[in-house]
């Protein structure tokens, strides 16, 4: 089991295996959820959450829909025009 302590300032030392198993790395942002149970710790996303709705709209392509093989081949393009 791991521990911590808190310090003066109030900062608390998450345990490196837990750093790790998470993915944290020096700046990550979490959020503090307080619950019933505890404090709850949970990584901060980077965007704010949004439903299918909110984003939907923004995809304003009104034409015949692209196969995949059409869109593969606009990807090559884009690419071979940035290299």
């Amino acid at each position: 089991m791991n521990s911590a302590r808190l310090s003066s300032k109030g900062q608390l030392i998450i345990p490196k295996p837990i750093r790790q198993m998470h993915g944290w790395d020096t700046g990550q942002e979490l959020e503090v959820i307080d619950t019933e149970q505890g404090v709850f710790l949970k990584t901060k996303s980077p965007f704010p959450e949004t439903t299918l709705d909110e984003v939907a709209g923004s995809l304003t392509y009104r034409g015949k829909a692209r196969s995949l093989v059409e869109m593969d081949q606009a990807i090559a393009m884009g690419v071979k025009d940035h290299s």
